[in-house]
């Protein structure tokens, strides 16, 4: 059976336990907010990015603090475990009835250079949804490549 270790990863109240019942198909907590236990100790970090396949990077884009913060999440989880671009995904996630219009958000190097979705569960849940499937489909095809490699090293 394969496994695929994805993180996700991103400032306070920017949705991160949201979209992961909403990904898991978990109802519990979608649509309300209650506060999750935050993991802000740096040094334990390391031992979580062990051996993870793809990083999310999940942001609230009306918060302007938060688009400074992601740079770090990046380069923490990103640049740090020396993971492609095409590993991450950047997760711009509207809280419900924000009704803000983020949508030609622009990003500094080198998250430009990242997949960027707009979450919005309110308006678009089998958008996001779809988007989610696309990510982790492309993540486990990268997982397979690089075990056909490794086996064909082998046998060489």
């Amino acid at each position: 059976m394969l496994k695929a270790k994805v993180l996700l990863v991103g400032p306070r109240e920017s949705g991160k336990s949201v979209l992961a019942n909403f990904i898991s198909e978990n109802i519990k907590g979608i649509g309300s907010y209650s506060a999750t236990q935050a993991l802000r100790f740096e040094t334990c970090w390391p031992a979580l990015m062990k051996d993870s396949h793809g990083v999310i990077i999940i942001f609230n884009p009306e918060l302007p603090s938060h688009l400074k913060e992601i740079e770090m999440w990046y380069s923490c989880f990103v640049q740090q475990q020396s993971l492609l671009d095409s590993q991450c995904l950047l997760v711009a996630h509207h809280k419900p009835g924000s009704g803000g219009d983020t949508e030609d958000l622009s990003l500094a190097y080198p998250l430009n250079r990242l997949k960027l979705i707009h979450s919005n569960l309110e308006d678009d849940p089998e958008d996001v949804r779809m988007e989610f499937m696309k990510y982790f489909k492309s993540i486990i095809t990268l997982i397979n490549e690089s075990r056909e490699r490794e086996e064909m090293s082998i046998v060489s």
